[in-house]
Order: structure tokens, then C-alpha cells, then sequence
């Protein structure tokens, strides 16, 4: 599709998109804008990434870009640094077959790639890419589009379509599953019939990727303003269950509809912010997801073993998280941060004394408000009139805080921390009572 026909610009690329084209096209080599920049420009979106495709191999790309470093062992890439922008440049891949050494390529007895790099022409690049919409490329040589699997008419039809034979190319990598989800609610397109139907058979082919692969793709589907949608098209497909098995396990069996109704609001919540260029944080979503499944494995625990509600919840939170860390891997500075958001859920209703204003100063307070709002929003009870208090405990000082912990006080409501018993001072029955004159 020469440069007339299509809606392209080089005004609407990222200038140093553009340098690194230039650049590899004056030295000899094919340069091709690729994937999701290409695609969402046809959209009339403005992209994020800049990807690039080229003939030249890694070691020949770092050789003409001194801010160059190459990356990765499955398939060598190349990152060009522009300050903090960063171009990525991927060497042209072939096909798979026995006359490649095994030492740039090898799949395992599953048929997943474990080792990719193998390097072809533009047409076999094409065909090894995932979705029909991502195998457009723009020529930077002559300005025209390359469309090898009528991508542009998957783009004006909605639709998502898997390029080649749909149980390969998941087997291959299972990871496309969840890229077809979502790409169907970013891009607000349908996953046709050929595309989606192998998908909840093959979803526990997910249980072979690396957790910390899966923690990334859990990011890019649950905090880029598609949380909720994501989450059900997740659990609509089977994909849910091998993100997180115990979650989807309590769902269908021990959860209230305040509890699911609990986690599709924090999801709906995370949204709003995303959409309103709000900050938002892995932390607070996993904090959301799994609490359902601690309070309830919490009280379980507190049952059998006669253990109080305090230390109960410290152990199901723990136990939790342990086996959520097996398969989608958090950082711990996210996983920290949902265990302080759960703690304070347990503190915040002890106001009395200075027990309010030492939370108040607590580093993680904001979030773990936010956190009894939304629970005070979907389970009501006395979650309700607590968040409220907190709220104004939260925007007000000096007398203001003064007279609400006297209200507290005066309620009796300050509440105790779950767990914990109060001390009788209890006389000795040996030892003899004063009298009230001495």
C-alpha cells in the first residue's frame, strides 16, 4: 500500500524512531516500523512503543549505535536509549526446521519456544508473528505499508485473528492467549471463533511460564484502564484459573456476592483512576483480588486451630500470598505493601488515645483508607460509618481531630484489636483488702 493510500505520517513517529530507520536504511539494511505502532496509528491512535524490525543482525545494530545494549537469551534484541525513551529492535526471525543449529533455536516436548533465535526474510518474520493486526509493516525506504496477513482488513473488521494454526501458535507460546484477551478489550474488538475456541483447553498450558513473566502480563492487563473487562473475558476463557488458581477456586465455591461484587469495585476503581490519569499500583489491585480469600481463610483457620483472629490472619495472609507468589512471581516491594494495606484493615477501627493520629502518619494510610472505603461501599455494616469517620479524621486537624476521638470515646465504639483481651486487675483472695480509711 503505497504512502498515498494510507493515513501514515512521519510526523506522528517518534523522532528517534525515525534516526534509528534512517540510520540502518543508510547503512545497507531493511528498516521497518512493526506491530502495535503501526496498528494503533491505523486506529488513529497515538502509540506508546516504537518497535523496529531490520535484516541487520544484534551485534551489527549495536555496532552502528553506541547507546545500544542487547538484551535476552530466548531471542537477542536490541534497545537503542534515548534518554528514557527506548526503540527496540528485533533482527528478522525464520522458521523453525532441522537444518537449524540448536543452538539458536530449540522448542521443548511441548511444543513452546524456548530458544528463538533464528533469523529470516520479512515474509517468514510475518508469518512468525502472533495476530494478524501486529504483521503490518511501514517501510521507512519508501513510506508504503506491507500487509502479508490482510492485517488492515482485520483492523476495519474488529477482529482479532491468530496467524497460522491456532493450537501451534499457542503451544508455541502460550503467553498469546492472554495477548488476544487483551488486545480484544484495548483495541474493542471480538476474538474470532478459529482464535478463541482453543483457548479454554489450552489455558494450563500457562502453568509452564515463568511467574515473573506472568506478574508482567497481569500489569498490562489490570492497569491499563481494562481491569474489569479483562478480568471477566480471563474468567470466561479458563485463563483466570492458571493466573490464580485459589482465587478462581474460592469464587466457585465459598464467596459471598459481596465478595466477587468486592473485586469486580476495586477493578472498576482501578479503571476510573487509569482513566483519569490517576496513579495506580499492583499492590492495591493484588491487596483487592485476594481479600476475599484471607478474611475467609482467616476465619477457617481461626476455627480449627482456635488461633485468634489477629494471628489467624497473619498466617492466612502469609499462606496466600506464598502460593499466589508461585504463579504470577510480585516484587516485594508491591508484595509488602498489600500485607501493610491488610494489616491497617485491622487497625483502623482501634481509635481510641492517640491510636488515630499515630495510623494517621502511618506511610501507607491513603491506601489502606481507599481500601476500607471500598470495602465500606460493598459490604455497608459498620465498615460503612468507619470509613466515614477515618474520612473526616483524614481531612480535618486540631480540634476537629480532638472532638471526633471524643465522639469515638464516648460511643464506646473505638473498637478492640481482633484478638486481643483486655487485662482485669483481679485481687488476690489471700491477701487481705484495705480498709477505705487507711
Amino acid at each position: 500500500m503505497p504512502r498515498s493510500e494510507h493515513g501514515i505520517s512521519r510526523q506522528q513517529l517518534s523522532p528517534s524512531a525515525l534516526k534509528v530507520m534512517y540510520r540502518l536504511n543508510k547503512q545497507g539494511f531493511e528498516a521497518y516500523l512493526v506491530g502495535g505502532g503501526v496498528r494503533d496509528l491505523l486506529l488513529g491512535q497515538q502509540p506508546k512503543d516504537f518497535d523496529i524490525v531490520t535484516n541487520a543482525r544484534p551485534e551489527q545494530v549495536k555496532k552502528l549505535f553506541h547507546n545500544c545494549r542487547l538484551i535476552g537469551r530466548r531471542f537477542r534484541l536490541a534497545h537503542i536509549m534515548f534518554g528514557r525513551e527506548i526503540i527496540e529492535v528485533a533482527t528478522m526471525r525464520g522458521h523453525h526446521d532441522d537444518s537449524k543449529s540448536n543452538q539458536v533455536s530449540k522448542l521443548d516436548d511441548a511444543g513452546m519456544i524456548v530458544r528463538d533465535n533464528v533469523y529470516g526474510t520479512i515474509e517468514e518474520d510475518a508469518e512468525r508473528r502472533d495476530f494478524t493486526i501486529n504483521a503490518i509493516y511501514y517501510s521507512i525506504a519508501d513510506y508504503s505499508l506491507l500487509d502479508f496477513a490482510n492485517g488492515i482488513d482485520a483492523i476495519n473488521n474488529r477482529r482479532i485473528e491468530i496467524i497460522g494454526d491456532p493450537v501451534e501458535r499457542y503451544r508455541e507460546d502460550p503467553v498469546r492467549m492472554i495477548r488476544a484477551v487483551r488486545f480484544a478489550t484495548k483495541l474493542d474488538m471480538t476474538i474470532e471463533p478459529r482464535t478463541a475456541d482453543p483457548i479454554h483447553d489450552l489455558a494450563h498450558l500457562l502453568g509452564s511460564i515463568p511467574a515473573a513473566r506472568l506478574f508482567d502480563e497481569i500489569c498490562k492487563l489490570l492497569l491499563a484502564g481494562k481491569a474489569e473487562e479483562n478480568f471477566q473475558m480471563l474468567r470466561e476463557f479458563g485463563l483466570l484459573e492458571a493466573l490464580f488458581p485459589d482465587l478462581v477456586t474460592f469464587l466457585d465455591s465459598d464467596a459471598t456476592e459481596a465478595d466477587e461484587a468486592f473485586i469486580l469495585a476495586a477493578l472498576r476503581n482501578t479503571d476510573e483512576r487509569v482513566n483519569n490519569d490517576q496513579s495506580v499500583t499492583p499492590a492495591f489491585i493484588y491487596a483487592a483480588m485476594l481479600w476475599p480469600l484471607v478474611e475467609f481463610n482467616a476465619r477457617e483457620l481461626a476455627t480449627e486451630s482456635e488461633l485468634g483472629p489477629s494471628e489467624a490472619f497473619q498466617i492466612a495472609a502469609s499462606e496466600v500470598l506464598d502460593r499466589q507468589q508461585k504463579r504470577t512471581a510480585v516484587p516485594k516491594r508491591f508484595s509488602l505493601v498489600s500485607r501493610d494495606i491488610w494489616s491497617l484493615q485491622l487497625r483502623l477501627p482501634n481509635r481510641q488515645g492517640k491510636r488515630a493520629e499515630k495510623l494517621s502518619t502511618h506511610p501507607k494510610i491513603r491506601a489502606a483508607f481507599d481500601f476500607l472505603l471500598l470495602r465500606g461501599e460493598v459490604y455497608g455494616g459498620e465498615l460503612k460509618p468507619l470509613a466515614e469517620w477515618w474520612q473526616q479524621y483524614l481531612t480535618s486537624t486540631g480540634d476537629k481531630r480532638a472532638s471526633l476521638i471524643k465522639e469515638v470515646a464516648g460511643s464506646g465504639s473505638a473498637g478492640k484489636r481482633p484478638g486481643s483481651r483486655r487485662r482485669r486487675r483481679r485481687t488476690s483472695p489471700n491477701k487481705p483488702k484495705k480498709d477505705a480509711e487507711s
